[in-house]
């Protein structure tokens, strides 16, 4: 864990003496089985860090296996936040602390943890059973595998029976709660307040007090044990970090890109509806998303997910804002539909969270695959507008922008996330609403005076083509996925009527970039190297290059919202750079893409393990191509 720069970094004590030093910044993981709540208490841990005004950030690591063998490695779910004093950009590359609540949680995780970091396992698991299921030779506390870390082993399980002694919870409902039994025990370390977790619980299980009951006293008989027997010689504090002024609240990927959805919605005047089919990790959208229908927002379950994007496209057509949300499997089974939606030229938002593939591959792990799927993963000449969201707050603007673009522009417009930015969190400050950019809807007018309606007649800037509302006097049209001739909209086989289309719908996704703000860098436009990033792996890139930068290297950062089409001044920007490299979770997607248009060999470092990049293997990378450009 690392101090503040005072001599000392002993700022007072806990009331029996004990000192309590400060802290700039702290990582934790808690890990154990997927029944053992630490998705949970890692939450619990951060709404509390968040509203003791430190900055967070946070990455959940769900199991792939739905229900994997207790104690068993493919079982093991973990939840890592790191919580600091100062703006942070990762939830950290290795732990501080490790909450290991079984030998396979161990197993998995201990390597990670930095040196001399505090390891508090719970004891209760280390049967002979328990470690043959994790695959451990022998005990890990006995043979040196944890040597040179601060071990602390507590009999979770018993101590929490103990608290439990007088509630009405039989013992496998007493077992359950010692992952609050170990929260408690953080809370006392770190010197947070057990406040925020006592109204959490009090309205989550609001139905059930028993539970209510049970699980704030295993917390409280934590905190007391972690008071009581000095198993901690220190404690620690991180004190609140120096955010730009405003209202903040703690924000998932997920629920940051609904609610950008939301307030598109409300800013253009125009109803959303979003036509769903249940995916890993795109699932919680719809479930976000059913809860605004006092804001005119309708959800619909459909049965496969060429029903949900069907239903949007009709939806759109109907003169909603049609969206449909799914991950690369579903994206793969959407294709034909999102076809159809741009050939009607109707504005649709396809939200994919990516994971990682091919096929049901790993479903709860990060990736960013799914660009070229994005990009040309459709029958034909269909080109689509593609943007990235970079960091759970991010989302708000990308969803916001997405919505922008469909109804400004009358395109399908596909979101790429993934389930790094999805789960994570991090404080976001509120917007002002009035400030929100515009978004212009022209609705085409009724036709009383017996002249024709001309559907492809488009807008002289943006080449936009009327949105017609069903039932609307005069507006009778044909719509569907025959070509059409422009300015009629009639059913043409024509063949230079074809190729006009073909580079009218590509040259309307084109000119969207006459409007897209120029690239901003992370310093100086000209240097050494230039790093490009977008999607997830934009806070590692940041912290590696301004640690890179700091230490006095000609390096620099710029991050890509837009890919499709790409910004006007990136090929400028690359050219004043004697290297350019981009990290991406894919096998260097979009450093080919870049590679082809605009001729310059950007470099590609690609990851894909499932896992986010790390801040220190990105500038261990970058260091390297620094010594050999000197």
């Amino acid at each position: 864990m690392q101090g503040t720069d005072s001599p000392t970094g002993l700022q007072q004590s806990t009331p029996d003496g004990r000192p309590i030093q400060e802290l700039d910044q702290v990582v934790i993981r808690f890990a154990g089985d997927s029944g053992d709540g630490m998705q949970l208490t890692g939450d619990q841990f951060t709404r509390t860090t968040a509203l003791m005004g430190n900055d967070i950030a946070t990455f959940p690591d769900f199991p792939a296996e739905i229900r994997a063998p207790a104690g068993t490695l493919p079982g093991v779910s973990a939840f890592q936040l790191r919580f600091s004093s100062f703006d942070i950009h990762t939830p950290g590359d290795a732990p501080d602390v490790l909450v290991a609540m079984n030998p396979a949680a161990l197993k998995v995780h201990y390597k990670a943890l930095k040196p001399n970091g505090i390891l508090l396992l719970n004891t209760a698991s280390f049967g002979e059973v328990e470690l043959k299921k994790a695959k451990w030779a022998a005990d890990p506390r006995r043979d040196g595998s944890l040597d040179g870390y601060r071990v602390i082993e507590v009999d979770l399980t018993e101590r929490t029976k103990e608290a439990l002694a007088s509630t009405t919870l039989d013992n496998r409902g007493k077992d359950r709660c010692k992952n609050m039994y170990a929260l408690g025990i953080l809370y006392w370390l770190f010197h947070r307040d057990m406040q925020p977790t006592e109204k959490a619980l009090a309205q989550k299980f609001a139905k059930k007090p028993e539970i209510v009951e049970a699980n704030l006293l295993a917390m409280k008989a934590g905190h007391a044990y972690a008071e009581t027997t000095e198993i901690f010689q220190t404690a620690y504090q991180v004190p609140p970090a120096k955010l730009p002024p405003g209202t903040y609240r703690n924000i998932m990927g997920n629920q940051s890109l609904t609610l950008g959805l939301v307030a598109a919605s409300q800013k253009a005047g125009v109803p959303l509806f979003l036509g769903s089919y249940p995916i890993t990790p795109a699932s919680d959208i719809l479930h976000q998303l059913s809860g605004y229908k006092n804001l005119g927002v309708t959800t619909f379950q459909a049965e496969d997910e060429i029903a949900a994007i069907c239903a949007a496209i009709g939806a759109s057509y109907s003169g909603l804002l049609g969206i449909t949300s799914t991950s690369g499997p579903g994206v793969a089974l959407k294709g034909e539909a999102m076809g159809l939606a741009i050939m009607a030229e109707l504005p649709l938002v396809v939200l994919n969270v990516q994971r990682a593939g091919p096929s049901t591959g790993m479903p709860t792990k990060t990736q960013q695959a799914d660009l070229l799927q994005a990009m040309y993963g459709r029958n034909g000449e269909s080109p689509m507008v593609v943007i990235a969201c970079s960091t759970p707050a991010d989302a708000f603007e990308v969803g916001y922008e997405a919505i922008r673009i469909a109804a400004e522009h009358m395109v399908p417009v596909m979101v790429l996330s993934d389930g790094y930015i999805a789960n994570g969190s991090e404080p976001w400050r509120l917007p002002d609403v009035d400030a929100l950019p515009p978004i212009t809807v022209k609705f085409a007018p009724a036709i009383t005076d017996g002249s024709k309606f001309e559907p492809y007649k488009r807008d002289e800037k943006t080449l936009a083509r009327p949105w017609a509302k069903p039932g609307t006097v005069g507006l009778v049209h044909r719509i569907g996925g025959l070509e059409k001739q422009d300015v009629t909209g009639n059913i043409s086989y024509d063949p230079d009527n074809h190729q006009h289309m073909i580079d009218t719908r590509a040259e309307k996704v084109a000119r969207v970039a006459d409007g897209l703000p120029p690239m901003q860098t992370l310093g100086e436009r000209t240097g050494d190297v230039l790093v490009l990033g977008w999607g997830s792996p934009r806070g590692a890139i940041t912290a590696a290059v301004m640690r890179l930068q700091k230490q006095g290297h000609k390096i620099s950062a710029a991050f890509l919202r837009y890919l499709n089409p790409l910004p006007k001044d990136l090929g400028e920007l690359m050219k004043g750079f004697k290297k350019v490299v981009l990290p991406e979770l894919n096998k260097g997607q979009l450093a080919m893409m870049l590679r082809a248009k605009f001729l310059v060999d950007v470099q590609s470092y690609s990851q894909v393990n499932g896992q986010p990049f790390t801040s220190q293997a990105i500038e261990d990378y970058m260091s390297k191509l620094l010594k050999e450009i000197r």
